[in-house]
This record gives structure tokens, sequence and C-alpha cells, in this order.
């Protein structure tokens, strides 16, 4: 049987993904006309577009009617709900950008509490990933419209709150220093990335809805499975060796401004 690569063109996303393209535009160019394009560079505004087309990717192209036939697709797009849009959205985002909202988010960040503390982003990311791949959970998902939905939706929240504590442009109240990030990162990736080397090697098939689907690409049910295992595994691998990368390069420039700075208040005094 041939496979389905039609698109689903689904109007609540097209719409959402079209508001906040205008939405950020304006603020973009209010941003550049403040503060000049060191407020708001061109390449922001490339990320957020790349951010916008991964989630357009993930469920309006091919990628959305491939998951229901393929394991291997329907993790590529968690991958791209949960990681690729999360982390070129907030990447995508300055302090002028954001600077009508900034005391909003302050006031939220206070009166979430305890939600809004890294540790509980680190554990909603590492639920979130759990406890969807869980068999009965992820036929459930794929049996009803509304699961699917619910589960792209907590992909999306888990994504964005996991990534914010680290990309954030805006400092919160529990700004992760020191060996924070590596700790937040390890802890995380290393846990998903098992989930993903369980499926990769699981000797029986977890999903029902996959092994009673027709054939298609010549993968049987298992193969497919495992798959779909080893690319979750190899994609938190990857993820967290660049982000690690990014947050090492952005520790020095900030070591680095710091010594400037005191160098210039010395020769001041």
């Amino acid at each position: 049987m041939g496979a389905d690569y039609s698109w689903s063109f689904e109007p609540g996303v097209l719409l959402a993904v079209g508001a906040y393209l205008v939405v950020y535009a304006r603020r973009w160019r209010g941003a550049r006309a403040q503060a000049g394009s060191r407020a708001a560079p061109g390449w922001r505004l490339a990320l957020t577009v790349a951010g916008l087309g991964s989630l357009l990717l993930a469920l309006v192209s091919p990628v959305d009617r491939l998951g229901d036939q393929v394991l291997l697709m329907h993790m590529a797009q968690h991958l791209l709900l949960i990681d690729v849009a999360a982390i070129l959205l907030i990447l995508g985002l300055t302090r002028v950008i954001l600077r009508p909202v900034t005391a909003r988010l302050a006031l939220l960040e206070r009166a979430a509490g305890p939600l809004g503390h890294p540790v509980f982003a680190a554990l909603a990311y590492v639920a979130a990933m759990s406890a969807w791949h869980i068999p009965a959970a992820y036929d459930l998902a794929l049996e009803h419209p509304a699961a699917h939905v619910a589960e792209h939706i907590s992909f999306a929240i888990a994504g964005g709150l996991y990534w914010w504590h680290l990309l954030s442009p805006i400092p919160g109240r529990h700004r992760l220093t020191g060996l924070g990030p590596i700790a937040y990162m390890a802890g995380t990736k290393l846990l998903v990335g098992l989930l993903g080397i369980l499926i990769t090697f699981s000797p029986d098939v977890l999903y029902g809805w996959y092994e009673r689907r027709p054939r298609v690409w010549g993968l049987s049910a298992l193969e497919d499975q495992n798959a779909a295992g080893a690319l979750m595994a190899l994609e938190q691998s990857i993820v967290m060796g660049i982000a690690l990368f990014w947050l090492f390069a952005r520790m020095l420039r900030e070591s680095e401004r710091t010594d400037q700075r005191a160098e210039r208040f010395g020769v001041e005094l």
C-alpha cells in the first residue's frame, strides 16, 4: 500500500501561526526603530520564521498524515514540537522585542510559584515524553482526535517551558547559573534518550495502532518502532551537545563582558 503524503491544512494551526508572525513582525520592526538592529537583528527574525515553519512542518505538512501511518514520522513530529520549534521561537526573541510584556512575564513567574522553577520544567519535559509514549496513551492519542490535540499541546507547552529556562532573553528569578544548565540538560536529555533506547531495542511491538496499520515503506511494525526509538535517542544526544556548546559560548561572552566592564570601572577610578 502506498503512503498518504497529503497536507492537512488545519485552519486552527494556520491561524495561530499567522497571528504570531504578524505580532512578532510588528514588535521586531518596533524594536529596530527604538534601539537599532542590534536589538532586533535579522537573524532573530529568520529563526522565528524557521520556528513557525517547524510548526507547520509538524502539524500541516505530510509529516502529520504520515504520523498516523509510520511511527518514525510520528516521533519526528513530536521532536519538532518539543525541541526544534521551541528552541527556534525562543531564540528569535530579545529583551527589547519582549518589552511590552516583560513586566507581565515577571508577575506570571511570581504567581506561578514552584511551577515557574526550572525543576518543574525539567520534570514536565520528561513526564510529557514518557507519559505519551506509554503504549496505552500513545494508541489513545492516535485513535481519538481530542487526545491527539492534547498530546501536541502538552509537548508544545513542556518544550516551551523547558527551553525558556535555558534560552530566555529575560533573566528570571530562578535563572540557571554555574553548572546548573549542564545538570538541567544532562538530567532530562539522558532520561528521554534512555526512553528512546528502550523503544529501539524492545523485542516486541509496543504500539498496537501501528501493528494494525497497512505496511508502508517496506518496514515491519517492529522495524518502524526501532527506527523511531533510535531517532528519539539520537536527537536528544545531538540537541544536548549543540545546546551545551551554545551555553558554554554564551558563558564565555558574558564573562568577557564582565571583565570589560570591570576594566573600564578600574580605569575610571
